[in-house]
């Protein structure tokens, strides 16, 4: 699996059915859908594919970061060409709501197989895979007995041994809002203070940068979605980080800070029928683990069952809502920007 390169403005949709060429596809009659995804992986092509094959919709997709697509929406307005986006992370699905680029529909099926948690309750957008934030640490470098949640990153013994990846980064302010809702503002202002006081490393651009860093013994733990570490285990990156994972301890809190990855129906879908019968599909039993299974995230229901993956051992996912760590958002920048998380 690799992951795919980001999509310019003058990119082309890339048609996901076996032997068809974009021009065939223009001159062809049949049902299609359109999806904008903020998801960069090559094996979400498979699930498409599948989707088509059963029901006979084409699947044209359009890929670029979170932010690009939101950005696109804005500006194409009703003349957009979306049905479909995917985004990851629930600050940016919540957000994309909230600036009416989605609308709201009903589907029992999705009500039905989508836990409330992890679903808009507007009908807005429902979720679609799940990744866990968990923390990797080096045994030789700092004791992993003290180290069983994410408030234990504010320990004064771990002063300089603390890497951790910029404050843009959608997944931080998650678990910052995260903690907002489970631990109120006043305990989070406090963990953000020691936590900050404890790094020494400049802020990572990314999850698998801290990952390295702690297996290199340059900080003693950082925080990083689990999926990160399981590609690196599977030798996704290469042998050199294959090896580099081996020296890091995944440790995941009990319960559990889960983000996840969504999709919702554009406000201006041409091809809403459509657009709604993928959602179901990528949202069903089968569908989900499509999308998770290679990736290395969790279905929306049971585990990822690879063996990376199960050696990190099951999570308990805490009872903080998607919904809320959205709503939670723009309190977290404001507290990790006035505590100096760069």
């Amino acid at each position: 699996m690799q992951l795919l390169s980001k999509f310019t403005a003058t990119a082309l949709f890339a048609t996901i059915s076996a032997g068809i060429g974009f021009a065939e596809v223009s001159k062809a009659s049949g049902r299609e859908v359109r999806v904008y995804s903020g998801r960069h992986y090559n094996t979400d092509r498979n699930v498409y594919k599948k989707f088509k094959e059963e029901t006979g919709i084409k699947v044209r997709l359009i890929e670029a970061t979170g932010i690009s697509l939101v950005e696109r929406l804005k500006r194409e307005g009703a003349n957009s060409n979306a049905d479909i986006i995917l985004l990851v992370d629930a600050a940016r699905i919540s957000n994309a709501a909230k600036a009416g680029l989605l609308q709201v529909y009903r589907s029992e099926k999705l009500d039905r197989e989508v836990p409330k948690e992890y679903r808009d309750s507007k009908g807005r957008w429902y979720a679609l895979t799940r990744r866990v934030r968990v923390m990797v640490a080096n045994p030789n470098v700092v004791d992993i007995s003290t180290i069983n949640n994410y408030s234990d990153l504010a320990n004064p013994s771990l002063k300089g041994k603390v890497c951790l990846r910029k404050r843009n980064s959608p997944y931080n302010q998650s678990l910052v809002a995260n903690q907002i809702v489970k631990r109120g503002e006043a305990e989070t202002k406090k963990w953000l203070k020691g936590m900050i006081a404890n790094v020494s490393q400049p802020y990572f651009p990314g999850d698998i940068g801290i990952t390295r860093a702690v297996a290199q013994g340059k900080c003693g733990v950082g925080v990083v979605n689990h999926y990160y570490v399981a590609r690196m285990l599977a030798g996704v990156n290469g042998a050199k980080d294959k090896a580099l994972a081996k020296k890091v301890q995944v440790i995941t809190p009990t319960p559990a800070h889960v983000n996840v990855s969504a999709g919702g129906l554009a406000k201006y879908a041409k091809n809403k029928k459509e657009a709604i019968q993928l959602l179901e599909y990528l949202a069903s039993p089968d569908g989900s683990k499509g999308l998770a299974g290679p990736t290395y995230e969790h279905p929306l229901l049971g585990y990822n069952s690879s063996k990376e993956v199960k050696s990190f051992g099951e999570f308990k996912p805490d009872s903080v809502t998607v919904s809320q760590l959205g709503s939670y958002n723009s309190k977290a920048i404001k507290l990790m920007t006035r505590y100096k998380w760069e």
